[in-house]
């Protein structure tokens, strides 16, 4: 029998979702049915600390717990009911960064995030070794670039593992982590669906000369798959999370994953030849394979999906925040003209009026580099806009260059996968606040990488929703079938979304805008090299 919501929610049938991600904490509770009932969030921001950008552990705990409470204040608001117990639970976080601790579970250095590019002697050290990208985010390059730097705190490392798995680990008691995130610590070899044995034994080797305690394997989490016991909440867990006492422990909580992962299951997007693209903070790609790469590409990461299945990555590290911030000067106009501020309606009308402006952006080119930019090489980054006195620079133009920038670098790792390794895909959904404006930000990318994309109305959600779609799969995938059908029958059933195709003419517009944007790179390191 099928249960409303305020009933599931009583009888302990409701699923959470929480992920941390840049800039939110959010949390989604799901029926039976998957469908979200309730939200929560927490609007967080990282720190640069000592030229390293982080967030504080009681930073961590602070956003869950009023990410948690506001959930709690919305389920009594919406069904006059408390949340006591739940069918399962899942955590997921940004993926990648470092975090450290000792034999007594303290952290030895502050927290470091993906956005960090201070590993680039590393990353290109462990490349080479393992004949394998890997990427600068990547726990394996954090750690061992610290060790290049004989970081104080390295010999004292016990455990080490990624935001998502260090919340799993405090709520649950257990070192585990979805293989997922688990491979964007260490290359996961895709036949055993653990670390590549053979780069965990060359790592060890190629350090061996330090002569620490501890060797790679015992320090990592335990890579766990999708639907894997990864143990329960523990009644330090539930009191960490809930601090009014309400949710009781006991309750089973399913792998940690990483955003990526959550957004492939939030846009069903984890069977081989399909695709999804995630277009926030920042952006990212990945496209579920049928078969391994050629060989090694420096802007394409390697990673799986919830399941196990070899994925490409593309991620950018930037993508909407220049973008947004253009937008915030219009809302400033509109504020000294005193006219009241509608900031979707500031959005639609300005996203829109892009559309009208020249497929090439009219000569105009920006650069939305807030931070270092891999892919084009950037350690560092100085949001750029530019233009010569003869370009077409009009307002549709003007908004339209911010719009294409924003997946500029994304179109560059993508045209690799499509037109070198001629990768097939059958199905691309775009997610994340690119897409929020209906029909622009899937246009946009429908033009940068010449694929039909496709939106869902479920997407908004974002990796919270997916995160919770893992914990339901748990739970509920009592006649073990795979994840990619779980979806299919459970939770998707036949929603493939809005889809829009490229034009001849947009397709052709961006490809000229992003030979102009390659070719002005230099113009972005000088702004580098002389803006402080």
């Amino acid at each position: 029998m099928k249960l409303d919501a305020k009933s599931t929610i009583e009888a302990g049938k409701a699923i959470l979702g929480i992920e941390l991600g840049s800039t939110r904490i959010k949390a989604v509770l799901i029926d039976q049915e998957n469908k979200p009932i309730a939200l929560g969030s927490h609007t967080w921001e990282n720190q640069l600390v000592d030229g390293l950008w982080t967030y504080s552990v009681e930073a961590v705990w602070y956003g869950l717990q009023d990410c948690y409470a506001d959930l709690r204040t919305n389920v009594k608001s919406l069904y006059d009911t408390e949340i006591e117990t739940l069918a399962a639970i899942g955590v997921s976080a940004m993926m990648h960064g470092y975090m450290a601790f000792n034999e007594k579970e303290e952290i030895l250095v502050p927290f470091r995030t993906w956005r960090n590019t201070n590993t680039g002697q590393a990353a290109a050290a462990l490349s080479e070794l393992f004949v394998y990208n890997i990427p600068l985010r990547w726990s394996i390059s954090h750690l061992y670039q610290a060790i290049l730097d004989n970081e104080e705190h390295v010999p004292s490392i016990n455990y080490l593992t990624t935001l998502a798995g260090f919340v799993h680990w405090q709520i649950t008691g257990q070192k585990v982590l979805g293989i997922g995130d688990a491979s964007g610590m260490l290359p996961i070899d895709p036949i055993t669906k653990n670390y590549s044995s053979e780069m965990v034994d060359k790592f060890d080797k190629l350090i061996a000369p330090k002569g620490y305690d501890w060797k790679l394997r015992d320090i990592l989490p335990k890579v766990l798959s999708a639907g894997e016991n990864a143990g329960f909440l523990t009644p330090e867990g539930a009191s960490r999370l809930d601090v009014s006492g309400h949710l009781k422990a006991g309750i089973p909580v399913c792998p940690p994953e990483g955003d990526a992962g959550t957004g492939m299951v939030a846009t069903n997007a984890v069977k081989q030849r399909t695709g999804n693209v995630s277009a926030g903070t920042s952006s990212f790609s990945m496209i579920v394979l049928e078969k391994e790469l050629s060989k090694p590409y420096e802007m394409i990461d390697m990673v799986t999906t919830p399941d196990g299945s070899l994925v490409a990555m593309v991620h950018c590290n930037n993508c909407t925040s220049d973008l947004n911030a253009w937008i915030n000067i219009f809302k400033e106009y509109q504020e000294l003209m005193g006219i009241p501020v509608d900031m979707d309606e500031i959005y639609r009308k300005l996203y829109n009026h892009a559309l009208t402006g020249n497929a090439d952006c009219g000569g105009l080119i920006s650069y939305n580099y807030i931070s270092g930019e891999p892919i084009t090489g950037l350690a560092d980054g100085r949001p750029l806009f530019v233009r010569s006195a003869n370009d077409k620079f009009n307002l549709a133009n003007f908004m339209r260059t911010h719009l294409y920038a924003s997946v500029g670098v994304l179109k560059i790792g993508n045209d690799i996968l499509f037109n070198e390794e001629k990768i097939r895909v059958d199905r691309i959904t775009g997610h994340g606040g690119l897409f929020k404006t209906k029909g622009v930000g899937q246009r946009i990318l429908a033009a940068a990488i010449n694929s039909p994309i496709s939106v869902m109305e479920t997407a908004g959600e974002g990796g919270a929703w997916g995160i919770a779609l893992l914990a339901s799969y748990l739970a509920n995938n009592g006649n073990d079938q795979s994840l990619a059908d779980f979806l299919d029958k459970h939770v998707f059933t036949g929603n493939a979304g809005i889809e829009i195709s490229p034009t001849a003419e947009d397709v052709s517009g961006f490809n000229t805008y992003i030979e102009s944007y390659k070719a002005g790179l230099p113009i972005e390191e000088a702004a580098v090299r002389f803006k402080n």
